[in-house]
């Protein structure tokens, strides 16, 4: 997938072309569904009507950018897993003047998550055993459990927007142990298909400490019927991680945590085959891979490229 179109700009009000406003450019240019992109805005070094605010939306969600000492200013932005043939980000760019210019550019995805991580043919799903309570057709009461705590989460997501970026340096993974299923492979639970995988798995032992992948508020600590005891940890600015399946939390919701700071101990509740970390991350109301996040703040924070991210293929 690359770009499928240059950025367009769409006066508001104004010729925009009087100021010829840089082109948006993203990061990775090849992104999956499910991903987070990072969005850069070159302002131009010309005299004249001066840029005070960038806002804009993509993929539903809103941008938030902020300027570096290179003169640029970046936003994540998400490529929604549910996402047809594109995604279009908008960019409104606000200058002292008071005019308005809109910036357009659509990306082409892929129509599936790319669950292979060698980049080649799709993975195999993998094939679990978890208890029958998990793969037997739920009661009405545990349908709408299920969904009230899934409904829970994203709104702690859409609620992030209205927080201030509490992270000043990169993401880190939670655990420094291997990865054993990577974002978005299938997964079979005694023989019947599930939802792809919306995380990142580490292995892990109980008594195992679980760390924050980065400075934030803790949202949420609860026990969730699929997800068992969990974490929740604000980071502001629309991103949200979570830590699933722990034996249990050593944070309250209120606590502000640091980067690597321990805030549970690995378990094994909720739809497990046995005791690992699931590792997840939302940017506002929908679900990313969160090592997109480890891989685009090294670019916000450092200037550092993009590499063509190889995860560990899942293992049984």
């Amino acid at each position: 997938m690359a770009l499928h179109a240059q950025a367009q700009s769409e006066a508001t009000g104004a010729s925009s072309t009087a100021h010829d406003p840089s082109p948006l450019t993203f990061s990775p240019r090849r992104p999956q569904l499910g991903s987070l992109v990072l969005l850069s805005f070159r302002r131009s070094r010309a005299a004249g009507d001066s840029i005070i605010e960038l806002t804009g939306w993509m993929g539903g969600e809103p941008l938030h950018f902020r300027p570096d000492s290179d003169g640029i200013d970046r936003a994540f932005g998400v490529v929604p897993l549910e996402a047809s043939d594109s995604v279009v980000a908008r960019v409104v760019v606000q200058r002292a003047s008071g005019e308005l210019d809109t910036l357009r550019t659509s990306l082409a995805v892929p129509h599936r998550v790319n669950v292979n991580p060698t980049g080649g043919r799709p993975a195999r799903a993998r094939r679990l055993r978890v208890s029958k309570v998990f793969t037997t057709r739920p009661d009405s009461l545990t349908e709408a459990r299920v969904e009230r705590e899934n409904e829970e989460a994203r709104a702690i997501g859409h609620r992030s927007h209205q927080t201030p970026q509490l992270w000043s340096q990169p993401f880190e993974r939670p655990r420094s142990s291997r990865i054993t299923s990577g974002f978005g492979s299938g997964r079979l639970f005694n023989g019947r298909l599930s939802s792809s995988h919306g995380g990142v798995d580490f292995a892990g032992q109980p008594g195992d400490p679980v760390r924050a992948a980065n400075r934030g508020v803790v949202a949420l600590v609860d026990n969730f019927f699929l997800a068992g005891n969990v974490v929740y940890i604000d980071h502001g600015g629309g991103v949200v991680t979570g830590y699933f399946h722990l034996t249990e939390a050593t944070v309250a919701v209120g606590d502000t945590v640091e980067r690597g700071q321990q805030i549970g101990i690995v378990g094994a509740t909720g739809r497990v085959t046995g005791p690992h970390l699931h590792w997840s991350a939302r940017y506002g109301e929908h679900t990313v891979d969160p090592m997109g996040l480890i891989e685009l703040t090294r670019v916000r924070e450092k200037g550092a490229p993009v590499r063509r991210r190889k995860t560990a293929r899942p293992s049984l």
